[in-house]
């Protein structure tokens, strides 16, 4: 999807996402101390906002206007001091050695493109800095539910960490989510995900 198509997506309904941030961004970085902080991908804002209010200095980078405007919002409700950067990510050079976390979070990429934002995150860290990437899992298609339906777009964690050279990978495995169903009330169903966690020496 390009950046006019994530525009309605954002604008047709109060938050496309939820307000509070993904679990596996919880539970793998609440235990960091803040630092600078950045967010590639950041669509609604949910993320950069719950860093921001746990004292990171956050830059938070997303194509879509509108998107970026319900994170502002989110950030202005919550006392969230967040610096928003409208840019399409593929494009969007960070500074270098400049963050001690850089997040990629459901940023569904074509393979090539995904590789060059990766790379552009890597040098983005600074030594001891934590890269942290969570995204829909090519198994999804088979065994989770919801996400895209494209494989070109879905991650494994083999074909991320073939883009991190240079650090030191953590942990690099698929983890499974569950998601609400409609039916039967207050089921649930399983998304597939990889998550990546790996360091700057």
């Amino acid at each position: 999807m390009d950046s006019q198509e994530w525009d309605r997506r954002y604008a047709s309904a109060d938050l496309v996402w939820t307000a509070e941030p993904n679990r596996f961004v919880v539970a793998e970085l609440a235990d960091l101390a803040p630092g600078r902080a950045l967010d590639l991908g950041a669509g609604e804002g949910r993320n950069a906002v719950w860093l921001a209010t746990r004292g990171w200095q956050v830059t938070a980078v997303d194509f879509s206007a509108v998107g970026l405007d319900k994170g502002r919002r989110l950030a202005a409700a919550r006392g969230a001091a967040v610096d928003w950067v409208h840019a399409d990510r593929r494009e969007y050079q960070p500074q270098a050695a400049a963050f001690q976390l850089v997040l990629a979070a459901y940023l569904q990429l074509r393979a090539d493109e995904l590789d060059g934002v990766l790379r552009g995150a890597v040098t983005a860290l600074a030594p001891g800095g934590l890269l942290l990437v969570v995204g829909h899992d090519l198994a999804n298609l088979t065994e989770g539910t919801g996400g895209p339906q494209d494989p070109a777009v879905l991650y494994t964690p083999e074909g991320i960490t073939r883009s991190l050279d240079g650090l030191t990978i953590m942990r690099a495995e698929r983890v499974r989510r569950p998601v609400a169903a409609n039916s039967p009330p207050g089921g649930h169903r399983e998304a597939v995900d990889t998550l990546v966690r790996a360091i700057r020496g």
